[in-house]
């Protein structure tokens, strides 16, 4: 096992041509990263998403057609526009490790723009101002921030939440309008969020910490507000749910918004939840079977650091599972073409990348359900999705293949011992250069990290 190419694709997004032989101490390379400022990604601020949205809401009622086509051609200009922001700072970013981590947190706390045109359109600020901010900082802080984001507002339904004994319900009943309780984000916090699903909470748990969270909303969506304001979070007390709750035998005196966050602080800093997380990224960094001590070990750090992310990311370098040469992780759709454009030094994401992640079945910001994306090979390594990797690398190699780059290259991105055949392969002129770049990218080697 080559440390460096180790280093380049388990830990960051594939190696560049050139690259393995220039970062020296693969471990130490690593940390580097973690030390260094972080560049921030341009994108569509909130004030302007604020007035397509309402643009958006204003059409529908007017039942305006041709305007609504318009509004939506804007926002798939916002979409389109943080797509290539973030997919060409994976592609070239010298601090990949980061980008990883930025993926790997962005899909833990997932939102998903098939739900709405809504989050279509907020689904970049949401990974810009909520995860890569804090990927290296505080879990709390993250959790928090993405509580309070208006993308997992929308998404999870928790504009749409109100309090069964609060004012506004009473006056909803009284015109005919009550409108209930949803427990969606607060199920979601607890399963997916923090304490996983093996935690041992209970339905009433799931309800009364709905019910601490009625009235996070924002600030142009929900029970009372004025939709046409401007777009961020708020704290509706006429939505929000009076008296005391109990969830996981702690009980919350009514205390508005203060109930909601303490009870945050509290999931984000149960045992149960070190744990949780702990496997979930041993799992990504290490194998699809994690092993118990490898997640006790993160989970001891997340424990006694309180959360701190930079720690527990130099605890997973520090992991001797990751660097097995046994351990393997097959690499995602996403993985996969992000590696492929990382080894040939591409400048910027082609503009046909969104659609290529599409057509496999690994959209960005695009999960089905909230659990997100899974990364494990059961889930991507069928024959269909196999089969559409060798086409699209053909497609590919046939443009490199005229570039004038040296198929051999391509041993720098892929981790082969010398007696493989492909290492003769690539270097046999007698084959065509395209067809030598497509067993480069599209073979058994490159398909795993």
């Amino acid at each position: 096992m080559d440390t460096s190419k180790r280093a380049l694709s388990r830990f960051g997004l594939g190696a560049r041509i050139g690259e393995p032989e220039r970062i020296g101490d693969a471990r130490q390379w690593l940390r580097a990263q973690l030390e260094r400022p972080q560049p921030t990604l341009a994108g569509t601020e909130l004030g302007e998403i604020a007035v397509v949205l309402r643009d958006l809401r204003r059409a529908q009622r007017a039942r305006d057609r041709e305007r609504l086509m318009a509004i939506q051609r804007r926002t798939r200009e916002i979409q389109s526009s943080e797509l290539n922001s973030m997919l060409s700072a994976r592609i070239t970013s010298d601090t990949p490790y980061v980008e990883r981590l930025v993926a790997f947190w962005s899909n833990h706390l997932c939102v998903s723009v098939v739900a709405s045109r809504q989050i279509a359109a907020l689904a970049g600020h949401y990974e810009r101002t909520v995860i890569r901010p804090h990927v290296l900082g505080n879990f709390t802080d993250m959790v928090m921030a993405s509580a309070k984001h208006p993308a997992m507002l929308f998404y999870l339904d928790n504009v749409q939440s109100m309090g069964p004994g609060s004012d506004a319900a009473q006056r909803g009943r009284r015109g005919g309008r009550a409108q209930g309780l949803n427990e969606n984000y607060a199920r979601e916090l607890m399963e997916l969020h923090t304490l996983g699903v093996e935690a041992g909470y209970t339905q009433q748990d799931v309800e009364q910490l709905a019910r601490i969270l009625t009235g996070w909303t924002t600030s142009s969506a929900g029970p009372g507000s004025r939709r046409d304001g401007p777009l961020g979070f708020i704290f509706r007390p006429f939505v929000h749910e009076p008296g005391q709750k109990t969830v996981l035998g702690k009980r919350y005196p009514e205390d508005g918004i203060g109930e909601g966050e303490q009870a945050i602080r509290d999931l984000c800093a149960h045992p149960a939840t070190a744990h949780f997380v702990a496997g979930k990224l041993v799992q990504h960094f290490v194998s699809d079977g994690p092993p118990p001590g490898a997640v006790e070990e993160i989970a001891g750090v997340f424990t006694d650091t309180g959360g701190d992310l930079a720690a527990v990311s130099l605890a997973l370098i520090d992991l001797e599972e990751a660097w097995s040469p046994d351990s393997k992780k097959f690499r995602t759709p996403q993985d996969w073409l992000v590696a492929v454009f990382r080894a040939v030094r591409a400048q910027e994401a082609p503009e046909q990348m969104p659609q290529l992640l599409r057509q496999l079945r690994h959209a960005p910001w695009g999960p089905t359900a909230p659990k997100g994306y899974g990364d494990m090979r059961r889930e991507w390594a069928d024959p269909d999705s196999l089969m559409n990797r060798a086409e699209l690398a053909r497609s590919l190699a046939r443009r490199w293949g005229r570039s004038g780059l040296e198929p051999t290259r391509l041993l720098d991105v892929v981790d082969v011992p010398q007696g493989d055949p492909l290492r003769k392969l690539l270097a046999d002129r007698n084959v065509p250069a395209p067809e030598r770049f497509a067993l480069a990218i599209g073979g058994p080697a490159f398909q795993w990290r």
